[in-house]
Formats: structure tokens, C-alpha cells, sequence
């Protein structure tokens, strides 16, 4: 494979995003048509969802034939290239619905699944966190750190929640052992950016079990790339078992709180 043009993934990440963002705050406030439900009737989806994956597939499919891209409404396409975009056009879908401001459009270019570019857009506050393995992130034109956090009764933590009942039975149950350990809770309820506020230290740390690819594709490598460490309970990434970010010095104390509360069980 030859060299991968970061610098014109990243532009075409941006565009796309950008676009996707501008589409959601020219929707927002009105009645959304097409609403309805997915794995439980608190999985909302709606038109709004579909017509910002149209906007980034379309794009993506137009700029780079061949690409494999997976989003969250259903698009799956095998790449030829070696490169796969992992997508969700609308993280957040309940809080937009609601006119809360906590949503954005997250997109990610990745290669053997490991991500090479990463953009989240949050359109309610006009911030763009965007991230090159290697090379960075970036808060619009602000160079990114995350805190240096190391005392777990001082760290502020972001959490969420499954739309699965059966679940969020047992998150609240982790939760309760958690949340007295640690100075307080968030829970902003997406989740691409509650991994950009880790990136940027409006977080110390950032736990979740049940994340999809799209959710964490971007957010993880803009995290890391601002110095967060990334993972789940053992040596494997993060993912949906469970996907763990925090500063360094607090990333250990935090996994091993979270195993013990049992935050990698169902």
C-alpha cells in the first residue's frame, strides 16, 4: 500500500463533517420527520440520521471509489483500497431531538481497523476536534492536552448508558460503586464527545461499556493523540466490552476501579 495521504483524508474528513454539522443545525428546532426506533424503544433514529449519512457516503464515495465506509445507519461498503471510513452522522440522536446540546457528526479514516484520521464535529458549540496518528489534535486551532490528573477521588469521569434495560440495570449497579471514589460524575450522552472533552480536559477520564466502532473511532484517536491513554479492562483496545479513556497517571487507578465495580459484565 503506498503511502496514506493523511493531509487529503483529513481535508475530505473535514468537508464532510462540517457539512453533516451544518445540515443538523439547519434541522434543529423543527417537528424531525421519519422518527422511530431501533434495538429498543428508547434507540431513536430519524431522518435527520439517514439524510447526514447520505451527505458524508455520497461525498466519501465520490472522492475516494473504493473505500470501504461503515456508518451507523446501515451503510456497509468493502474496501479495495485498504482504507475504511467509519461513521456516525449523528452521535447524540436523543439529545438533538431534544434540543440538548450534546451531539455531533464523527468521522474516522481507518486502516487494518486501527484509526489513521479522526474529526468530530460539534455543532452547538462550533468546535472541531480533529486528530492524525502521529501528529496531534486540535480543537479548531487550539493544540490539545488532556489533563494530568492522578488522584481518582479528585477526577471528574464521563460516563453513559445502553438503550438495553437489562443493561443500564447493571451500569447503574457499577455506577454505585464508582461514583463514591471519584469527585463526581458527567453524562453528556454522546459519546465522540465526551472522548474530545477528555482530549481537551473538560474530563479527567471517560468510561462506557457497549460503544459501537462509529461511536469511538474518532474520539479515541483524538484523545490519544492529546495524550490520553485508551483501552478496556485487559491489554485490548477499546470497544464495545469496554471502552476506557483518561490522562495517563489516572488511566490504571480508574481500570482497575472499573473492574472491580465489574463494569466489563453484563
Amino acid at each position: 500500500m503506498p503511502p496514506l495521504p493523511t493531509a487529503d483524508l483529513l481535508d475530505l474528513a473535514l468537508r464532510l463533517a462540517r457539512e453533516a454539522g451544518e445540515l443538523l443545525v439547519e434541522g434543529r428546532g423543527r417537528r424531525p420527520a421519519g422518527v422511530s426506533t431501533k434495538t429498543s424503544d428508547t434507540d431513536m433514529v430519524s431522518e435527520i440520521d439517514r439524510a447526514s449519512e447520505r451527505l458524508i457516503v455520497e461525498g466519501l464515495r465520490d472522492a475516494r471509489p473504493g473505500d470501504g465506509i461503515l456508518a451507523e445507519e446501515g451503510t456497509d461498503d468493502t474496501s479495495t483500497t485498504g482504507v475504511t471510513w467509519v461513521v456516525d452522522p449523528l452521535d447524540g440522536t436523543t439529545n438533538y431531538l431534544y434540543g440538548f446540546p450534546a451531539f455531533a457528526v464523527s468521522v474516522a479514516a481507518q486502516v487494518d481497523g486501527v484509526s489513521q484520521v479522526g474529526v468530530v464535529v460539534d455543532p452547538s458549540h462550533g468546535e472541531t476536534f480533529t486528530a492524525v496518528r502521529g501528529r496531534g489534535a486540535w480543537c479548531n486551532d487550539r493544540p490539545l492536552r488532556c489533563t494530568s490528573q492522578s488522584e481518582l477521588g479528585t477526577a471528574l469521569v464521563g460516563t453513559g448508558f445502553s438503550y438495553s434495560p437489562e443493561r443500564r440495570a447493571r451500569q447503574a449497579e457499577v455506577l454505585a460503586r464508582v461514583l463514591p471514589s471519584v469527585r463526581d460524575i458527567r453524562r453528556a450522552g454522546a459519546a465522540s464527545v465526551d472522548l474530545c472533552w477528555v482530549a481537551c480536559g473538560r474530563l479527567d477520564g471517560f468510561y462506557e461499556r457497549g460503544l459501537q466502532p462509529w461511536d469511538i473511532a474518532a474520539g479515541t484517536l483524538v484523545a490519544e493523540e492529546a495524550g490520553a491513554s485508551t483501552g478496556s479492562l485487559g491489554d485490548e483496545p477499546a470497544s464495545g466490552e469496554l471502552t476506557i479513556a483518561a490522562s495517563p497517571a489516572l488511566f490504571e487507578p480508574l481500570r482497575r476501579l472499573l473492574a472491580g465495580a465489574g463494569a466489563g459484565q453484563d
